[in-house]
């Protein structure tokens, strides 16, 4: 059982078929953060042999679920605990790739302990899923941390400074304007002001935001980007459409950050 879709993606095309993987957000207009669980989650909880949460303070839904449905036998990854992010720091791992990457060898291992039978299977997904499922996702990132390296962007939350730091690009939008928005919280003024300067003087090549969490001050922002011809990159939060794969979202989001990277300029 995973927490969210974009983990579940993953543990899916690792598990091949000899796992059945059940995700709790799946639905493009939940909002992992706020989300109240069902007694079908519970049961499914109750059940499952392993559960992937993404952890960081982001999902605690998901710990409060597997505490009340305990299982000896049941395994849990917590994303959060895995790369040492701890509660108040950006939980957003799924868009980092360095993150992606190390989830993906400790699912791998744990499959292989509960179900050691089939350990030579578990290796074989990973090492398909590694050099032909992630090509494309693979060579995007390094293609963009190659040519782009130090580029300044903006964005619209906290939720693409992790993928901004896999670029190797650079964030200029404060991490505290980024923060607040991310938290449903008010920027404060003084951030406003350096946030809409950035964007009137044309110092961010591109405005990365999340179209899943847009607020009327990122509504704001976009349409200012716009006018001032700096290109605009819609991200989401979990896959759209619901059932795309974790790589074919992710690349497509890369790609027109590449696009978007190319047409920009900066002073």
């Amino acid at each position: 059982m995973a927490a969210e879709n974009f983990w579940g993606s993953i543990a899916s095309q690792l598990g091949g078929d000899h796992v059945t993987v059940r995700n709790v957000i799946a639905n493009p207009d939940a909002d992992p953060h706020d989300y109240e669980p069902t007694a079908a989650d519970g049961r499914a909880v109750a059940s499952a042999q392993y559960v992937i949460a993404n952890g960081a303070g982001y999902d605690p839904w998901i710990t409060k679920l597997v505490a009340a449905n305990p299982a000896p036998d049941r395994s849990v990854l917590d994303v959060g605990d895995l790369v040492g992010v701890q509660q108040g720091g950006n939980p957003h791992r799924w868009y980092a790739p360095d993150d992606v990457h190390r989830v993906i060898e400790q699912i791998t291992a744990d499959f292989k302990r509960i179900d050691p039978a089939a350990a030579a299977y578990f290796d074989h997904q990973k090492q398909a899923y590694e050099t032909r499922g992630l090509a494309r996702y693979d060579q995007l990132i390094t293609d963009i941390k190659n040519r782009y390296r130090g580029t300044p962007i903006g964005a619209s939350e906290s939720i693409v400074t992790p993928l901004a730091e896999g670029l190797g690009l650079r964030m200029l939008t404060p991490e505290s304007f980024l923060d607040a928005i991310s938290e449903g919280t008010d920027p404060t003024a003084a951030d406003k002001t350096t946030v809409d300067r950035q964007i009137t003087g044309k110092q961010i090549r591109a405005f990365v935001f999340n179209s899943q969490n847009s607020t009327p001050d990122v509504t704001a922002l976009v349409n200012a980007a716009k006018q001032a011809g700096i290109p605009v990159v819609t991200i989401t939060e979990t896959p759209e459409p619901a059932d795309a794969s974790f790589q074919d979202w992710q690349v497509d989001q890369l790609q027109r950050i590449q696009q978007a990277l190319a047409q920009g300029s900066v002073p």
